[in-house]
């Protein structure tokens, strides 16, 4: 929606002859709300109506509008604002909900910026980082993940985005249904020359902590010669989200599937090892295979879903991170992108 504007550089004319009032500019009217484009619900668009407006204020002293409209739409794009700082975007994120997370029990490298604030994955700027919500392979997850634009890639580097429950009404009755029923495995194999190794991952080099905390958290330990670690987790597919009740399918099954992939690494990786022991991969809870039409079906669903729009400098981006999936397309030329996370929601 849209609200009205007032300006108040202009003089209030008084036809009484009494003296003027100081104007005093409505919360409502400091901000206008827009679809990112018509029809779309997925992300409401948040920029100042009027010049000066203190994101970090604003947001405090609106912390359950943001909330409600976050559940309504899934997403919320901040557009010419300013923060000035990782600190600053870090006390954006404590205004809206609560403190920033740290990052745990990570499957993709990122660099510490500062507090709990972190960089974008950083894979290699060829490659597409295929839809996902954050952590949804672990017994806790954050409910809210937040993006900071600070330097927009030259060409691409979007970060394409995708209803989850959209995705979920998509797919075949049947499909769901059996994801339902055997929910689904995702296998990681650490120190084997690829991929991060367990030491960082757990952040820990003794291996009693590691069984520790992996038992608390419903994941199998199996050690390997080496001082290799396989690790299984099984995770349902379907969740309900747990302030609106929608199903959503929220779940890392496609994306760390080999098979998602791009082909020159899939090939390379199965070349290099056997499916058992490739650094991840994803069956069905049970451990048997997950189908490939299956896969490709639910890909093209992610496919049809998915929601792009480049970033501009300084832009925000919260995520419900049950409703909305998140990726990132190729990019070419400098590109940083700041993360953070909050409201840890434990299964």
């Amino acid at each position: 929606m849209s609200t009205n504007t007032i300006d108040a550089s202009k003089p209030r004319i008084s036809f009484s002859g009494r003296a003027r009032k100081a104007v005093r500019v409505s919360e409502e009217a400091l901000v206008k709300v827009e679809p990112l484009a018509a029809g779309t619900l997925l992300p409401s668009v948040i920029q100042p109506a009027v010049h000066g407006v203190s994101l970090i204020s604003w947001a405090r002293n609106n912390r359950q509008f943001i909330q409600a409209n976050l559940l309504k739409h899934g997403g919320m794009l901040f557009r010419k604002f300013v923060l000035q700082s990782p600190d600053e975007f870090e006390q954006f994120i404590a205004a809206v909900s609560d403190e920033a997370l740290e990052y745990k029990e990570r499957s993709s490298p990122r660099l510490h910026v500062s507090g709990n604030i972190y960089t974008s994955t950083e894979h290699p700027a060829d490659q597409h980082i295929f839809l996902h919500n954050e952590n949804s392979y672990q017994a806790t997850f954050p409910l809210k993940i937040f993006f900071c634009s600070v330097t927009p890639a030259l060409e691409g580097g979007e970060t394409p985005i995708a209803d989850t429950r959209r995705i979920y009404q998509r797919i075949d009755p049947k499909v769901r249904e059996r994801f339902a029923e055997k929910q689904w495995m995702y296998v990681r194999n650490f120190n084997n020359g690829f991929g991060l190794p367990w030491q960082t991952v757990f952040g820990t080099e003794d291996r009693s902590e590691v069984e520790s905390y992996c038992h608390s958290k419903g994941i199998r330990v199996e050690w390997k010669d080496g001082n290799r670690l396989r690790t299984r987790a099984v995770r349902p597919a379907i969740s309900r989200h747990p302030h609106t009740g929608e199903p959503v399918w929220f779940n890392h099954a496609t994306f760390f599937h080999v098979t998602t992939l791009e082909a020159s690494l899939r090939d390379a990786l199965l070349s290099e090892f056997a499916e058992e022991d490739l650094p991840t991969n994803t069956y069905y809870g049970d451990g048997s295979s997950i189908e490939p039409d299956v896969l490709e079906h639910l890909r093209e669903i992610y496919r049809t879903e998915t929601i792009t729009f480049p970033w501009q400098e300084h832009d925000i981006l919260i995520l419900d991170n049950m409703m909305s999936a998140h990726g990132r397309n190729p990019y070419v030329g400098p590109r940083r992108v700041l993360v953070g996370m909050s409201e840890p929601f434990h299964r």
